[in-house]
């Protein structure tokens, strides 16, 4: 069993090495079997220090995966909100994304994408290239931009 100062110095490293979210905490919490009045509290006091902070986690996140992981603002909006992030922080944070960038993103995945793709005709390989896309989380309409783009 843990104590209630022992999470706290924990999840203080924790969250001092990488940006965390609350969801990410309290799963640690619950985990260490922690009584809920005494979480929140730990949850406050991270807050409180700087070492946990919503609105920050959700911009590092969304940068980290639009421009490292390369994913659409669809598989980032689901990701944020599988963590409960509030939805006005997730939209914020899509916002400072630039279309342009974003496009750009897509273009590069979908040509290196392209020349591993077998398919019969030019249909069939299109197909497969959408499917791609909008599994990374990118919307049909900004995937069939950029193929009408390169034809």
């Amino acid at each position: 069993m843990i104590t209630c100062e022992q999470a706290l110095n924990k999840l203080a490293d924790y969250c001092g090495r990488s940006e965390r979210c609350i969801s990410d905490v309290r799963n640690k919490l619950v985990v260490w079997e922690i009584a809920k009045d005494e979480q929140d509290k730990i949850i406050r006091r991270l807050q409180q220090e700087k070492f946990l902070d919503e609105r920050r986690y959700c911009r590092a996140f969304v940068n980290d995966k639009s421009k490292c992981a390369r994913w659409g603002a669809f598989k980032i909006r689901y990701e944020l909100k599988k963590k409960q992030i509030p939805e006005d922080l997730i939209r914020e944070s899509l916002e400072n994304l630039d279309p342009e960038e974003n496009r750009e993103q897509l273009r590069r995945l979908i040509n290196e994408k392209r020349k591993s793709v077998k398919g019969k005709d030019e249909f069939e390989i299109c197909g497969k290239l959408i499917r791609f896309a909008v599994g990374r989380g990118f919307s049909p309409e900004e995937v069939e931009a950029v193929l009408r783009d390169k034809q």
